[in-house]
Parts: structure tokens; C-alpha cells; sequence
């Protein structure tokens, strides 16, 4: 029974980097579409927020499938 609570977990957490990654990729696209001199910024911004979720996303999944057992 944990093992499908801890991939429920991990699927979870991957759903959650989806939207997120997602969100900031539309809203991103948004900002370059209404200022395209300001393209370098937005897509340095976009990219390190994109990592940081990333980065909270495999901590989720490593704790869900971690207390497994």
C-alpha cells in the first residue's frame, strides 16, 4: 500500500512542475510578445524560476518514493 501512496506522491509533485513550468513558459511568451526589447531578461528570469521549480519538483518526488518504507 505505501508504494501506490509514494507514486501518488510523485505523480503529484511531477503535475505540479508541469503547471508550474507551464505557467511561467505562457507568461514568458506573453511578456516578449507585449515588449520584445526586453527578451533577454524575461528569458533569464523565466529560465532560472523554471529551474527552481524543477528543483522543488525532484525534491518532492524523492521524498514521496524516500517514505516508501
Amino acid at each position: 500500500m505505501t508504494g501506490s501512496i509514494a507514486a501518488i506522491g510523485a505523480g503529484l509533485a511531477v503535475l505540479g512542475v508541469g503547471l508550474g513550468i507551464g505557467k511561467i513558459g505562457g507568461s514568458a511568451m506573453e511578456g516578449i510578445a507585449r515588449q520584445p526589447e526586453q527578451s533577454g531578461k524575461i528569458q533569464t528570469a523565466m529560465i532560472i524560476a523554471a529551474a527552481l521549480i524543477e528543483g522543488a519538483g525532484l525534491f518532492g518526488i524523492v521524498v514521496a518514493l524516500l517514505g516508501n518504507g
